[in-house]
């Protein structure tokens, strides 16, 4: 009776692995293709699949980072990743030149980032722009909102130079290849504050509404949004829920990327996903909404630029669609 006990639950033991083998096998593959290096604007991606969230959607995601000249828009758009992480502006490029790229979730609320420099500088507003270096990473969009702030603030923006540094790490190129850099307050400005070097920093989204844009966002392709909306609900599903624990537990959450990039700076990582934890959501009604009147504000301050050579729909361009039901 023992041995035949034994058979049996080895028989049942057996069926059961044989089971979640081929749950393994129907699960979806789905791709996700990050915008750079991961760190805390993405923890959300990681905590829902450290936590089963996407299996739990019939979902095996795998998150990627994109090669040497390629990006994530690129990448979406001609349907080689599912998904992917930009921002408001390159969507805003690529549907003015009718590249497919729709965005379907906010990460952040509201735009994060700053011009900063060393507090030595003595630059507090865009009237100190002048005379002064900006080191950026070569784009057009930088030197309209440049322009734009220093006109605003009655400065002469012949006055500036501009010195194109790429990626380059802040802390190594303040102060020495440039006097003001544009940065990510959560990573580069948490990890000022983490070093002890004061900063002087002037936030976009004060300088004009028009700049407080959604930086970054989740992106797919119209084809998707079309034709596949049950795999994009249940990606976001799973997505929001992971931004959800983010937001809930933001020490936890930072101990799932650490977990899942070890390369990165851990203290820095915990600090960034404290402050970060708090913005994701800040003001909307909930996780990763969107709203029409900031990407028709930001197109169009781009089309009176010359940024973009034709204006975009602004509802083409973004949809709420696939964000989870408020319970």
């Amino acid at each position: 009776m023992a041995l035949a006990a034994c058979n049996m639950k080895e028989k049942q033991g057996q069926e059961a692995d044989k089971k979640e083998g081929n749950a393994e096998k129907t699960l979806q593959k789905v791709t996700v293709m990050l915008d750079w290096f991961p760190n805390t604007n993405h923890t959300g991606l990681y905590v829902a699949k450290d936590k089963g969230y996407y299996k739990q959607q019939g979902l095996d995601v795998e998150i990627l980072q994109p090669g040497e000249g390629t990006t994530a828009d690129q990448l979406v758009a001609a349907g080689k990743a599912d998904f992917g992480i930009s921002y408001q502006e390159s969507v805003t490029q690529a549907r003015s030149t009718d590249i497919p790229l729709v965005s379907i979730a906010a990460v952040i609320q509201h735009n994060t980032s700053a011009f900063a420099s060393l507090k030595e500088a003595g630059i507090t507003s865009p009237k100190d722009f002048e005379g002064k270096r900006y080191g950026g990473w070569g784009s057009p969009v930088e030197e309209a909102v440049l322009k734009a702030v220093m006109q605003k603030a009655n400065a002469d923006f012949s006055k500036l130079k501009i010195v194109t540094l790429g990626a380059t790490d802040f802390f190594k190129s303040i102060g020495r290849d440039a006097d003001f850099m544009w940065i990510y307050y959560g990573w580069d400005g948490v990890e000022a504050e983490r070093q002890g070097k004061e900063l002087n920093t002037i936030m976009l989204k004060d300088l004009d509404s028009a700049l407080d844009y959604y930086t970054p966002v989740i992106v797919t392709n119209e084809e998707h949004v079309k034709e596949q909306k049950e795999l994009v609900e249940k990606f976001m599903a799973a997505t929001a829920k992971g931004y959800e624990y983010a937001i809930e537990n933001p020490e936890e959450a930072a101990d799932i990327l650490i977990k899942n990039a070890p390369e990165l700076n851990k203290e820095l990582v915990k600090e960034s996903q404290k402050w970060l934890s708090t913005k994701y959501q800040d003001d909307a009604e909930q996780w990763g909404v969107q709203k029409e009147e900031v990407w028709k504000r930001y197109a169009d301050w781009m089309f009176e630029r010359g940024l973009i050579e034709k204006n975009i729909d602004p509802k083409a361009a973004f949809t709420n669609e696939f964000l989870p039901e408020k319970k």
